[in-house]
């Protein structure tokens, strides 16, 4: 009993610290797309953020500068998608399709200029930061974390007068700007923050939960997020719960394949076993996406007459 205990547990905390990068970046795009922009790049952003942050820790000596840095980056290439998508009136998938394959190209490149490996720097001896000892495994600062920011963008989103406004532009954009609210603006501020937890989201993969870098670190947690939002109904909290949905989903995929009786029965079950996650965000997303109400400007840039 308390080996079976034992593995509950330890699937349990591991699955908390994998909800962390795709309920941030899910949350953070709640807020993106509630004020009418939509940003494809998350999983261009979550790899650069993961890339940058292992770079300034390096640079710097510090973890916490390079926690700084991912952070920073996010917020970068939101500012960059958003003056494409809001300023330039550009379409928002294409940047953020643009953001996704200028990050595949970028990482592998900066791996090999910067440290001489290919694909791979996991000799980052400051990468780490301090976590929660529980009686199984660490539990990463991350996830209270986690929980405290989908709680403050629910406040934010439902209870104060810049949610209302946030929500205006995603709404009625026209009606918005006939009472005085500068849109551009407001949905420009929105967006990068939203890519900032995004960029945050790479900076725990690379610090926190591996330790270092690799060209494909983020795999598939962009596109995972943006299903998230959907199947949350644009909720912060339900994000959140979405978020550790898809955490223990891949971390329970995981431990399947260590089992004996699994491994013996299907000689490929790595390969099997590694693609419930995003079976299980299709059937979701299949599931959710009938009954969702997308912000009624979603997408749509805002052309003042």
């Amino acid at each position: 009993m308390s080996l079976d205990f034992s593995i509950v547990g330890a699937i349990s905390v591991t699955g908390l610290n994998l909800m962390v990068p795709i309920a941030l970046t899910a949350i953070g795009e709640v807020f993106g797309e509630k004020a009418g922009v939509v940003n494809i790049g998350l999983e261009g952003t979550i790899l650069t953020g993961a890339w940058s942050a292992v770079y300034f820790s390096w640079l710097a000596q510090n973890p916490w500068v390079g926690l700084l840095g991912g952070a920073l980056t996010g917020a970068l290439f939101g500012a960059l998608h958003g003056y494409v998508a809001i300023w330039l009136k550009g379409d928002q998938i294409i940047s953020g399709v643009g953001i996704n394959i200028f990050a595949l190209g970028f990482v592998p490149f900066a791996i090999q200029a910067v440290w001489g490996v290919q694909g791979t720097f996991s000799k980052c001896s400051v990468c780490g930061v301090p976590e929660i000892s529980t009686p199984w495994s660490p539990l990463s600062y991350f996830v209270p974390l986690t929980v405290i920011v989908a709680v403050g963008f629910w406040y934010l989103l439902n209870r104060t007068r810049y949610g209302s406004i946030t929500k205006a532009t995603g709404e009625n954009p026209e009606a918005a700007d006939a009472v005085g609210i500068n849109v551009e603006k407001v949905r420009f501020l929105a967006v990068t923050i939203g890519a900032t937890l995004a960029g945050l989201s790479g900076a725990f993969l690379s610090i926190d939960y591996t330790g270092g870098i690799t060209k494909d670190i983020s795999a598939g947690r962009g596109f995972i997020a943006l299903a998230t939002v959907v199947f949350a109904g644009w909720k912060p909290l339900l994000a959140l719960g979405g978020g550790i949905l898809f955490g223990f989903a891949q971390e329970a995929s995981s431990f399947a394949t260590t089992l004996p009786a699994i491994g013996h029965t299907l000689p490929s079950v790595d390969y099997i076993f590694s693609t419930l996650p995003y079976i299980i965000t299709l059937v979701v997303v299949a599931t959710a996406i009938g009954r969702s109400r997308f912000p009624k400007a979603l997408g749509t840039p805002y052309r003042r007459e």
